[in-house]
């Protein structure tokens, strides 16, 4: 039989997964659309933990209602980034500026400019201290089952992720902002010549990533009771590595590699120090760079 610890530290690594997961959703849907990497995406999680630490400050509402309140913040934070840092870019619509190297490369660091501008604003406005979450709100309640303890919160995680990828995957496949945001990854002038709006699209694409980072960033507030200015950092980078050792634009790929990395990293600390523990992400990163440059799930038809 396994030992309670492995299956508790399997456990911990499920809901760490998950939240790598959302985080990795919004970076590829974004670059299957645009083609480039959203590096503010980490400053969009961090905007949901702070809008949900005020919710709870101010307002005490019930869980449910922080939760509903932080993903409209988050819709609105992406919808302001996509005009602040992308929309400017895209004023040339032909071919050749669309695959343009420079243009890409103007695109990431607006992005990147915006996400250091976010960090150092919620920095002068709450400072660099952690912000203690009320503790009737934490999602860190034990429960035993049979041998192995875990705490609500892996569960509620849990539940909500897959909630918000059984809705995502339903959204893709079945409507039509689905088959726009499909379209237009596929071939953003093909879909312009047959009438799709692809400004709105990429703006529905940017409102969705950014509802699942703002609702991950307040479900791991809630599940460690502290937030900070910076929080969104690690998580970012390790949901960019998620969606490399993806394909850059497979969804399921970027979510099993994100489960991958958040199960490998928590069955890490049973071997090496939690500090440590942190490299496993750069390593599978190395790794799928050099025996896999397409990805894990990635389509030929690009290289990482």
């Amino acid at each position: 039989m396994l030992d309670p610890y492995y299956l508790q530290q399997l456990t911990i690594g499920l809901s760490l997964g998950m939240i790598y997961a959302l985080m990795a959703i919004g970076f590829t849907l974004i670059f299957g659309v645009l083609n480039v990497v959203n590096f503010a995406h980490g400053e969009i999680y961090t905007i949901g933990a702070f809008a949900g630490l005020l919710m709870i400050a101010t307002f005490g509402p019930p869980l449910l209602a922080v939760l509903l309140v932080v993903m409209a913040v988050g819709a609105l934070a992406g919808f302001g980034l996509e005009r602040l840092a992308f929309k400017p870019f895209r004023r040339f619509s032909d071919e050749a500026s669309m695959k343009s190297r420079a243009m890409r490369e103007a695109t990431l660091m607006s992005s990147l400019a915006m996400s250091i501008v976010a960090r150092e604003s919620l920095e002068l406005i709450f400072g660099s201290q952690f912000q203690s979450v009320d503790l009737s709100y934490l999602i860190n309640k034990q429960i035993q089952l049979g041998p192995v303890t875990i705490v609500n919160g892996d569960l509620i995680i849990f539940a909500v992720a897959l909630v918000m990828f059984l809705g995502l995957q339903w959204l893709l496949k079945y409507s039509t902002i689905g088959l726009s945001i499909r379209a237009v990854s596929n071939n953003p002038l093909g879909a312009r010549y047959c009438g799709i709006n692809t400004d709105r699209t990429i703006i529905l694409t940017f409102v969705i990533g950014s509802v699942m980072g703002a609702l991950a960033g307040i479900l791991v507030g809630l599940y460690y009771g502290a937030i900070y200015p910076s929080m969104g950092f690690t998580p970012g980078i390790k949901a960019f590595v998620a969606m490399v050792m993806g394909g850059l634009s497979s969804i399921p790929g970027a979510v099993i590699s994100a489960m991958i990395l958040g199960i490998t990293e928590s069955m890490a600390t049973s071997v090496v120090s939690s500090v440590w523990a942190d490299m496993v992400a750069y390593a599978f990163l190395l790794i799928t760079l050099v025996f896999f440059p397409q990805g894990l799930f990635g389509a030929r038809r690009e290289r990482v």
